[in-house]
């Protein structure tokens, strides 16, 4: 009985390349199956191969063969080559671990777009499965597969030229053979894609390999990451197995001792080939039963070299080193496991191809087209009615200027960068629509200016961070305040007036009932008391008072009443003569709706989305709509009596009010905005690392320095709307508070003092009755 071992090597064969490695493949099994008793093949078999083996050969032959496939699989298999039909086991890694395993370090490094790259061979279904899994794990992270590549070796040197053409930099090879890499690498290093901001990822079928190569493919490798699975290397089983594999392999292969180490896949096929084994064992009494022998692969269970070995449950690598090729070998700088993550916060330190620790940002704008350099177009609006914000000029040679506020705060951030951004502006002469527009057409790489953040904009590009805050506002003409009669009365609020008056009485009565039983001022008839209490409350605000005061108790309640009139009133002289001295100003419209119900004309930029704004949000009129094309034409339209207020994004606003101070004003509610942002492409991974960048110049407070000369003003602000100078009760309350606890205080002592001389009186007429019924008894 033979059990025949294939590891993926063509068996003598020339195959003439991956394509036809399937047709080698199963030459060779039909080849020796046909001469020899075959009970079970063991080795790197697709599901194809199987199927082209029982179609090929006699039925009645392979239908007794067990095929135990060590070829990594997606999770689930096809179900044409299911194992009760084919008799086909799984034994080779589930992906899925493995993919994750990527995706995490993708997401570790903050990659947003990577390059899948695979060996194309006859089987398009598993590799089909394999790219999707990637793709749904990149897609939970935040990162997209921008483009697949599918070749055969034949063409690895003119895929890779074009791949060299494309600004994304990081390449993740999957389901690929050690020859494809090493052929692939080799021709990477020629081409210069082996060099400072290019990422390589290769998976556990390159990796687990790299113990067995020479010098010259690490060599060629440097700085890249792989995904090698992990296994335990201190049993005492393992160290026996290597021993007599290495013994075994340099008795063979004396020249190549240095490699002798069995790899993952070898220890994969030792595991197979125990479990073979095994099942034989266990149907000695009927071995050419197919159902036992079935049984028994499927029962199979036991501490393998590679993983523990469950054909049932599965037992793929779970665990995998991350490694780093660097110098003549690698370095392992952390573990994952599907449970746990990363062993580690930080991976590192980690030597990227070109012998730098700097992380590849992943992508590069800079592409080499012959012997021109592509550089990011950076498209401006030259045609913006406020050129504080972007300024396009020309000098005599028609040489171009673009300058303003956007622009130097998308220099600022560039320098904010960690790396380098070639970038060329481009004036652009359309509305702010089309710039956007070009920007999703891909004409553009980015718009710089003052582009509003809007919803539906969303739908083609993306947005940066914005570095500034923005909201539509109304803007109409001043007019002076009419004089009124009662201006007087403005000095102070209602509630003001009232508890002056109640405070005033308040302490006239109680200066009346601490007084009047001993002050002749105070006595007389009902009403002459009425009168003396309420003209004393009046005169005392005035400080003319002429009823003398007897008792200090009085003195007491007094002088802190004198001391809050003696403020009040300077408060009240200050307010008054602010109200009729300071010019004021009032809004020519007072709101939205008054321009709407009078169905005035209104102003605004015709470039901007202003006008669909304001037609479909706010339901103007679009005849009563102006569109004004300079921020100096506004002042000439409001003068004419062309419109009646103009609508503007807030920071156009302060320009304009910064440079036409008198005479305008803001009025009305403001609607929130996006604010302005950097427009990009959809998917663009420039959109994090400039909104960062964004974030640590406003942070720093660079943005706010730019934007101080656009909005400072020289004009006086006499002319604004000043805050309202009514007062109220609120900054007296202290003093009103402590008179008010004076007063009651003096209150309480003057009516206990009541009491008590009552008490008096009472007794004294108690004793003089007393003493009188004495007298009449005594005579």
């Amino acid at each position: 009985m033979l059990l025949l071992i294939y590891l993926g090597q063509n068996l003598g064969l020339d195959c003439g390349g991956s394509l036809n490695l399937r047709f080698c493949v199963a030459a060779a099994v039909i080849n020796l199956v046909s001469s020899r008793q075959v009970l079970a093949v063991i080795g790197t078999l697709t599901p194809s191969e199987v199927q082209l083996i029982s179609d090929v050969h006699n039925d009645k032959i392979t239908s007794s063969i067990h095929f135990i496939s060590l070829h990594p699989t997606p999770k689930h298999p096809p179900l044409s080559a299911s194992p009760r039909s084919q008799s086909l086991f799984y034994m080779g890694d589930d992906l899925s671990p493995q993919i994750n395993c990527i995706a995490a370090t993708v997401s570790h490094f903050r990659w947003q777009r990577v390059t899948a790259i695979n060996e194309q061979n006859d089987d398009p279904s598993t590799d089909c499965c394999v790219l999707t899994h990637l793709s749904d794990s990149l897609r939970v992270i935040g990162s997209v597969i921008e483009h697949h590549s599918s070749f055969p070796r034949t063409f690895v040197e003119e895929e890779l030229k074009k791949l060299k053409r494309r600004n994304n930099r990081v390449f993740i090879i999957i389901q690929s053979s050690l020859e494809f890499a090493i052929l692939l690498f080799d021709k990477a290093k020629k081409l210069g894609m082996m060099e400072k901001d290019y990422a390589w990822i290769v998976s556990n079928d390159i990796a687990s390999f790299l113990d067995s190569v020479d010098s010259p493919v690490i060599s060629s490798m440097q700085g890249v990451i792989g995904i090698k699975a992990d296994y335990t290397e201190n049993k005492q089983s393992f160290r026996e197995f290597k021993l007599k594999f290495r013994h075994k392999y340099s008795s063979e292969y004396p020249r190549e001792e240095e490699l002798s180490n069995p790899s993952y896949f070898a220890l994969q096929a030792y595991d197979a080939t125990w479990a073979v084994a095994k099942a034989i064992e266990k149907s000695q009494a009927n071995i050419n039963s197919k159902e036992l022998f079935l049984e028994n692969m499927l029962s199979a269970s036991f501490e393998g070299l590679s993983a523990n070995i469950s054909i049932k449950k599965g037992s793929s690598a779970k665990t995998f080193k991350i490694i780093n090729v660097v110098g003549r070998s690698y370095r392992e700088i952390a573990t994952w496991s599907l449970n746990s993550g990363f062993s580690v916060e930080q991976l590192g330190p980690i030597y990227w191809p070109g012998d730098t620790q700097c992380v590849p940002k992943g992508w590069n704008y800079t592409v080499l087209l012959g012997n021109k350099e592509k550089v990011l177009k950076v498209g401006v609006p030259a045609r913006g009615a406020f050129n504080q914000f972007v300024r396009v000029s020309y000098d005599e040679k028609n040489t171009t200027y673009v300058t303003g506020f956007s622009v130097d705060v998308f220099e600022a951030v560039v320098k904010k960068l960690p790396y380098h951004l070639p970038y060329i502006l481009v004036p652009f002469y359309g509305s702010y629509d089309d710039l956007v527009e070009q920007v999703y057409n891909k004409s553009l790489d980015v718009a710089v200016g003052d582009t509003e953040i809007m919803a539906d904009r969303y739908q083609y590009v993306e947005f940066s961070q914005p570095y500034i805050e923005s909201g539509l506002v109304m803007v109409v003409t001043t007019e002076p305040e009419n004089s009124e009669l009662w201006i007087f009365m403005k000095a102070f609020k209602t509630e003001m007036w009232v508890l002056m008056a109640v405070m005033s009485v308040f302490i006239g009565v109680v200066i009346w009932l601490i007084e009047h039983m001993e002050n002749p001022e105070f006595r007389g008839s009902f009403c002459y008391q009425l009168g003396t209490m309420l003209w004393f409350s009046v005169t005392v605000l005035f400080f003319v008072q002429r009823e003398p005061l007897k008792s200090n108790l009085s003195r007491i309640v007094l002088a802190p009443w004198l001391f809050v009139i003696l403020i009040v009133t300077a408060s009240f002289t200050a307010s008054l003569t602010s109200m009729m001295t300071v010019s004021r100003l009032k809004p020519s419209v007072l709101g939205i709706e008054t321009l709407r119900g009078t169905n005035a004309a209104v102003g605004c930029n015709g470039n901007s989305f202003i006008v669909r704004y304001l037609v479909q949000v706010l339901n103007f009129n679009p005849e009563k709509i102006k569109k004004i094309n300079s921020i100096d034409e506004y002042p000439e339209a409001f003068k004419n009596g062309d419109i009646a207020a103009a609508f503007f994004v807030e920071p156009h606003a302060k320009v304009f009010l910064a440079k036409y101070c008198k005479g305008y004003i803001m009025t009305g509610p403001s609607f929130k905005l996006g604010g302005f942002g950097f427009v990009f492409p959809k998917g663009s991974p420039l959109v994090i690392d400039i909104s960062e960048a964004i974030l640590k110049a406003t942070e720093s407070g660079e943005i706010q320095r730019l934007g101080n000369d656009m909005f400072s003003s020289n004009c006086s602000s006499s002319n604004d709307i000043a805050n309202d100078p009514t007062l109220g009760p609120g900054p007296f309350m202290g003093l009103f508070l402590i008179t008010g606890g004076i007063s009651a205080i003096a209150v309480l002592i003057t009516v206990a003092r009541l009491l008590d001389r009552r008490l008096q009186i009472v007794s004294c007429i108690k004793s003089t009755s007393l003493n009188i019924r004495s007298w009449r008894l005594a005579f």
